[in-house]
């Protein structure tokens, strides 16, 4: 199909799935309403499910994403990896610079601005690996750990389930745009019945719970950007303000469609990002931009196993836990929802494309940012130019990201296209988000068909509605539980999406040998 090919939005033979709507609704009314009614107590409980779960399911995390680096690197270099995601010789539906943009702006969104500036500092202060607190050694790791976290493992694991849903989707025809269609390879014919719905509901609470995190972490920077540029104070008032207006133009670009309203946010978020990294590069000290952030991905090829696999048994110092478990949590709990954007727009490439452009891609893009924009924070406190350290400890990670981005030259200009680039970093994110939840619950959808509107905005509202929930829980534990709590049992499910692949692909007559 070409890129200028409609999507038919009405859908032939479509109907909300109600075994899988209506219990996924429930839930998420609920959590939002507790979180709204008793937003201290919901506090407290998240952040005792986060301890438990990170605690004694951690080593879990590390080995899967082990296991899905793997994966993916078999999937790419073996005889599969020439398999075609469609009809032989079936062209790309998307071009390969609005595909790009529509991964990286969906598969990272508005957490990249959130953490580029400051992750490294945190490190700083609370280094790994036994370092002391505010060193040479501790700023080098701060830097290189931030690559680490949002270098090839978050990509791989969108990977993972990306492939079997376009294979199910364009190669086996599968008329359905949900997990637990691109599941039966790996469920005998009586089950498929019995867990579909199960696997499904599961795939959307872990939707939700990664969005939630990104929706607590986004609203407020995007608040205090707004704050700097107004001079509107702070506080829950102006972020609920934030929060209905991202709520009408995300929700406005979920009615529109993956075509008219997703890509082209996408393809302006795409530009607004690049300009940013090259702008911060040349404004900062480049020299020491270029030379820590060299520094940093030898440190941490070198180091990639240590760092893959440390929990830290014996000092117990709680960073594995805090951080290093907690991405990787995250990234499970918004896999399915890449894997579902994923596959449904890579038609016609392959396998092969498919994942080196997705972990390349990806990469590129995070590791590019988190580097430019980490460097330049770390200058800053090297230098005594600004206090970082110091603002993140009285006034919070969102008041530190505006206090750095005000040292840049025109400080207001940048600050007003950080402010942009926030908002639809959030929109399409989330208007992916909405979108996926609205195919997950549409009985008979065809891949090439959109959701029905109403279903799609019937989840944008129940995100803003959780969002104000989170919002008013406020911490970063409870946003962290949002997704570590909710990625646990979605492990699973990558590994029966894994293995039915694996099947499919074993006995697919047309492969060319």
């Amino acid at each position: 199909m070409s890129e200028s090919t409609q999507l038919p939005t009405v859908e032939d033979g479509s109907s909300i799935d109600l075994r899988v709507f209506l219990p996924s609704l429930i839930i998420v009314l609920i959590a939002g309403g507790y979180l709204v009614q008793a937003p201290d107590h919901a506090a407290a409980a998240a952040s005792v499910w986060k301890t438990w779960v990170t605690v004694n399911f951690g080593w879990l995390f590390l080995l899967v994403a082990a296991a899905t680096l793997g994966f993916c690197g078999w999937l790419a270099l073996g005889r599969y990896g020439r398999v075609t995601l469609g009809d032989p010789g079936e062209r790309p539906e998307f071009r390969e610079l609005s595909w790009a943009g529509m991964m990286f702006t969906a598969g990272i969104g508005i957490g990249l601005v959130t953490w580029a500036f400051v992750e490294p500092v945190y490190y700083l202060m609370t280094p790994p690996m036994g370092i002391e607190a505010g060193t040479a050694a501790a700023m080098e790791w701060g830097h290189a750990y931030a690559q680490f976290h949002w270098g090839v493992v978050p990509w791989a694991f969108y990977v993972l389930p990306t492939v079997p849903i376009a294979y199910s989707l364009y190669v086996r025809k599968t008329p359905f745009l949900r997990i637990s269609a691109a599941s039966e390879g790996a469920l005998s014919t009586p089950k498929r019945r019995q867990w579909s719905p199960l696997i499904d509901t599961l795939v959307i609470l872990g939707i939700i719970g990664g969005a939630g995190t990104s929706i607590g972490l986004g609203v407020p920077l995007v608040a205090e950007f707004f704050g700097a540029l107004t001079g509107v104070e702070s506080g829950m008032t102006l972020n609920l303000a934030v929060l209905a207006v991202w709520t009408l133009i995300f929700g406005t670009s979920v009615y529109r469609g993956l075509k008219a309203g997703i890509r082209r946010l996408a393809d302006i978020n795409i530009f607004l990002a690049v300009f940013v990294v090259v702008f911060v590069l040349l404004a900062g000290p480049t020299v020491f931009i270029l030379s820590l952030s060299v520094n940093s991905v030898g440190l941490m090829l070198n180091n990639f196993l240590h760092m893959s696999f440390w929990l830290d048994p014996v000092d117990k110092s709680g960073f594995p836990e805090d951080w290093t478990i907690f991405y990787w949590a995250w990234w499970i709990a918004y896999a399915p929802l890449m894997g579902l954007f994923f596959g449904r727009i890579s038609r016609g490439r392959t396998i092969r494309q498919v994942v080196f452009g997705v972990i390349g891609w990806g990469s590129l893009g995070t590791l590019s940012f988190m580097a430019v924009c980490g460097a330049y924070t770390l200058h800053l406190e090297l230098e005594g130019l600004l206090p970082v350290t110091q603002i993140l400890q009285d006034q919070g990670r969102e008041a530190a990201v505006v206090a750095i981005i005000e040292t840049l030259p025109f400080s207001t200009i940048a600050i007003l296209v950080f402010t942009v680039l926030s908002f639809i970093f959030l929109a399409t994110t989330l208007d992916s988000v909405a979108y996926v939840l609205a195919s997950i619950t549409t009985r008979n959808l065809r891949g090439d068909v959109e959701p029905a509107r109403m279903n799609r905005l019937c989840w944008a509202f129940a995100l803003a509605f959780i969002a104000v929930g989170l919002l008013l829980a406020g911490g970063l534990d409870t946003v962290q539980a949002s997704s570590v709590v909710t990625a646990l049992p979605l492990i699973p499910v990558l590994g029966i999406l894994a293995l039915s692949l694996v099947r499919w692909l074993r006995t697919n007559d047309s492969i060319d040998t």
